[in-house]
């Protein structure tokens, strides 16, 4: 038996969880039921800058941060605001979307297309590679 291809996994995430347009993205941010959740590399971050309030959970902590049990958790990943995530293309973004689901989070979309998408569509953008 072969490697399973992650083409396939994000193809079967995205079938589960719910994936949000760029354009009703851009009328979410900012409200504040909704929290947009940057899971892209520190690096990716500072080369490309980020959405304007964005939290930032790089993917590898995600589930120790969401997770109230969990040492590491961060109280802003469960006060009840749906979660946005996204990467640079929704990729890893789908993957974790999935994850959260399966741990029972009850409001988690992605960002379609991720940061890529929000910044070709004119999305507020600060830092590096500003407007």
């Amino acid at each position: 038996m072969g490697i399973k291809p992650v083409s396939e996994m994000v193809a079967e995430a995205k079938a589960r969880i719910e994936s949000i347009p760029v354009e009703e993205a851009l009328a979410l941010h900012g409200r504040p039921d909704v929290l947009f959740v940057d899971i892209r590399d520190v690096r990716e971050l500072r080369r490309e800058g980020r959405i304007p309030g964005a939290f930032h959970a790089p993917r590898g902590m995600l589930e120790f941060w969401v997770d109230p049990a969990s040492p590491y958790h961060k109280p802003e990943l469960a006060d009840g605001r749906k979660l946005v995530l996204f990467c640079a293309s929704s990729w890893r973004s789908a993957l974790a979307a999935e994850v959260l689901m399966d741990m029972g989070h009850p409001a988690v979309a992605e960002l379609a297309g991720g940061f890529t998408a929000w910044r070709a569509a004119g999305g507020p953008v600060e830092g590096p590679g500003e407007g």
